[in-house]
């Protein structure tokens, strides 16, 4: 016997893949994200076609293995259904198989390393964190397996810590303002014996450790199941940096933005990724007037001579983890290289 659960769209803008199934089977391994992209070009609308108010929903994850995705048109809307195996037990009660996971949003071992350590510190953050002040036997460089001493760490804190580097004041590119301060993490500890001094074992090392790295109490309750939505209001940022130092990426990899919590930007907010547009003559005939690099901020597209390009959309990123003033987001989509020159914006 079959489960039905109708939906309805309410977004009259939803575009369809050309190429879009009639059906889907769902399988282990994937992504709410990733069949959303089989039937829509904007996968983050996916919840208008469910029919599922975010505000109200607290756990998107409802879709399991082996259950079928069909796609119907109902007055020219796309209306998608939800055929689930069950067994009927009584009229009341039905049992589903307890050895099924939920689908995630998105792949979590992609932001996993990025959603249960800091990465940015605001304000004095670090200050007051538990410091290594010496390591065993008088070490000076540490690593994985070594005996830390810590200044103090209480029994009524937790039992495992990661280890962090404070590291370069987050900059924002237009207002040079401080957003806050990047916190290199370099390895997890053990405590081996609270008190003042307290000791500790080294139980991974991403890098090298010294005396004078802090350490952050791990935590347990991190927000994973993800609701992809716009924002309700206009939104305009840029691309801070890239996993892993890089000038280019694409998808599946972790920028920051200089948006965060105070600009109204949540966890599962969807943005476009617009490369700006370039200045160009308005006579094409003379190429030295070509400005296709210059800086927006000199306002020349109020001059006679020059005409801005529009921005183009190069991508999607959806946020994972906010701070008051940065946060962190996987590109979903990328149809060309991006770059820290490039917008992030509310979908259109």
């Amino acid at each position: 016997m079959f489960c039905c659960l109708t939906t309805h769209a309410a977004n009259n803008n939803i575009e369809l893949q050309n190429n879009h199934p009639d059906r889907y089977v769902v399988t282990k391994g994937d992504t709410l994200w990733g069949i959303s992209a089989k039937f829509l070009k904007d996968p983050w609308q996916w919840s208008n076609v469910w029919g599922i108010n975010k505000t109200s929903i607290k756990d998107p994850h409802w879709i399991y293995p082996g259950d079928v995705i069909l796609l119907d048109m109902v007055n020219g809307k796309p209306q998608l259904r939800l055929l689930r195996d069950t067994v009927t037990l009584s009229p009341d009660v039905r049992i589903e198989s307890l050895d099924k996971e939920a689908i995630p949003t998105i792949a979590p071992q992609v932001i996993a390393p990025f959603l249960n350590k800091p990465l940015v510190i605001e304000g004095k953050g670090l200050d007051d964190a538990p410091t290594i002040i010496a390591g065993y036997d008088s070490r000076v460089i540490l690593s994985h397996g070594n005996k830390i001493y810590i200044d103090q760490i209480n029994e009524t804190q937790g039992l495992h810590w990661y280890i962090y580097r404070v590291g370069k004041p987050i900059i924002d590119p237009d207002t040079k303002a401080i957003l806050g301060t990047e916190a290199r993490y370099v390895g997890d500890a053990k405590v081996l014996k609270y008190g003042a001094p307290a000791s500790a074992e080294i139980t991974k090392a991403k890098e090298e450790i010294f005396t004078n790295d802090k350490l952050i109490e791990t935590q347990e309750d991190v927000q994973t199941n993800l609701t992809p939505h716009a924002p309700d209001m206009q939104i305009l940022g840029k691309i801070l940096s890239m996993d892993g130092g890089l000038a280019e990426t694409g998808n599946n990899t972790i920028v920051s933005i200089n948006l965060g919590k105070k600009d109204g930007i949540e966890e599962g907010h969807v943005l476009s990724i617009n490369r700006v547009g370039r200045y160009v003559s308005r006579n094409p005939a003379n190429k030295k007037t070509d400005l296709g690099k210059i800086d927006p901020k000199n306002n020349l597209a109020n001059t006679s001579k020059f005409i801005k390009l529009p921005n183009e959309r190069v991508g999607l990123l959806m946020v994972f983890r906010t701070f008051d003033r940065v946060s962190y987001a996987l590109i979903m989509q990328a149809s060309e290289p991006i770059s820290h020159a490039d917008l992030v914006e509310t979908p259109e």
